[in-house]
């Protein structure tokens, strides 16, 4: 029997519905203080190293070491560093801007008006909470949330992920949910960084870094069952079904893809792990291989920072201006930093891809 009018209409409408299926993209970025000002930095430490997956200790030990010895000494301290981080960039954030640029260039990849495009930031401005309330309010069918950071940790894509999760677990109203937690192997990832080292000449250059931010060796020994630890497993030289989420893994691995692309060889390049707080943090520790080889007769060094994929502290003053200073005092001459995928639409591309393999 033919359908009844009323029936074609209601399937008509339901196909129209699923094809106009509004989607909201959140990208979720680490975070940064709202100025270089102390209280603003001593405000932005504060939320940051209470996290419970970025210092996972019990809760009393966390308060009180983070809010009566760290954010208290550190604050001023981290506070000149960020200036001389504005100064460096005009007078901004780099990483605010950067995700600002990746967001609207994001957006103009989806012509399609029932797809939209916001960012928050996991700490400080703006706030997971507000957007994530806008978000709400604007009634979204299904919500991807995509962290920008390449290789999974708790402490960052782990902790972004839980937060937005928690926020949309007290709605009454829970649309469709879909989460991207890495893209260490995206083609249009590897391929910024690529692009982005093409403006050195490698020959110049007597070795070459990859530095990544450094996490303690709990956190990756976390990643594997019972009694296995990390230094257990081939994390140097393979991904498997064990290591796939761990961090110092799928660093190695965003290394071996960018090396087979630019035909480095093993011996030109050194894998390593900057931003350390105590010597049970991943090794290599990045400034004591940069001082390394100072003492080896080295005058030129290049360094990528594929963990970040927008230019920040970590990269313009630890990387460009810290390294440099020890690189100099160890006979060195110059520490060059490849950009990191900042805006550039390979990038872009692999923000697109993410996206419309869930869509």
């Amino acid at each position: 029997m033919s359908d009844t009018l009323d029936t074609r209409l209601a399937k008509k409408e339901a196909h129209t519905l699923s094809k106009a299926k509004k989607t909201c993209v959140l990208l979720l970025q680490l975070g940064t203080p709202d100025s270089p000002k102390t209280s603003d930095v001593r405000r932005y430490l504060s939320e940051f190293l209470n996290d419970p997956r970025v210092i996972d200790l019990p809760y009393l030990v966390r308060k009180i070491l983070v809010n009566l010895i760290i954010v208290p000494f550190r604050a001023p301290q981290s506070a000149k560093i960020y200036k001389e981080l504005w100064e460096l960039s005009d007078g901004v954030s780099p990483l605010m801007t950067h995700t600002e640029n990746v967001k609207q260039l994001l957006q103009n990849r989806f012509d399609d008006e029932t797809i939209q495009i916001r960012y928050a930031m996991r700490y400080q401005n703006p706030s997971m909470d507000k957007v994530l309330a806008q978000i709400q309010k604007d009634n979204f069918d299904q919500i991807i949330i995509l962290p920008l950071f390449p290789q999974y940790a708790s402490a960052s894509t782990g902790s972004a992920i839980e937060k937005a999760l928690k926020i949309i677990h007290s709605w009454w109203v829970i649309p469709e949910i879909k989460v991207v937690n890495q893209f260490w192997d995206a083609a249009g990832y590897i391929d910024s960084i690529v692009e982005r080292s093409k403006a050195f000449d490698f020959d110049e250059y007597d070795h070459i870094l990859f530095s990544y931010h450094g996490l303690p060796d709990r956190h990756v020994d976390k990643v594997y069952e019972g009694s296995d630890l990390c230094s257990d497993q081939p994390c140097e030289t393979e991904i498997n079904q064990l290591n796939k989420f761990c961090y110092k893994a799928t660093s190695y691995a965003t290394t071996r893809l960018i090396a087979e692309k630019l035909q480095l060889k093993e011996s030109d390049y050194t894998v390593c792990f900057q931003s350390r707080l105590d010597k049970k943090w991943l090794k290599p520790f990045s400034d004591e291989v940069v001082e390394a080889w100072a003492e080896k007769g080295a005058k030129k060094l290049l360094v990528f920072s594929p963990a970040f994929v927008a230019d920040c502290l970590e990269t313009l003053v630890e990387i460009g201006v810290e390294y440099q200073e020890i690189f100099e005092e160890k006979g060195g001459e110059k520490v060059d930093l490849v950009p990191s995928s900042n805006d550039h639409p390979a990038f872009v591309d692999c923000l697109e891809s993410l996206v419309k393999d869930l869509l």
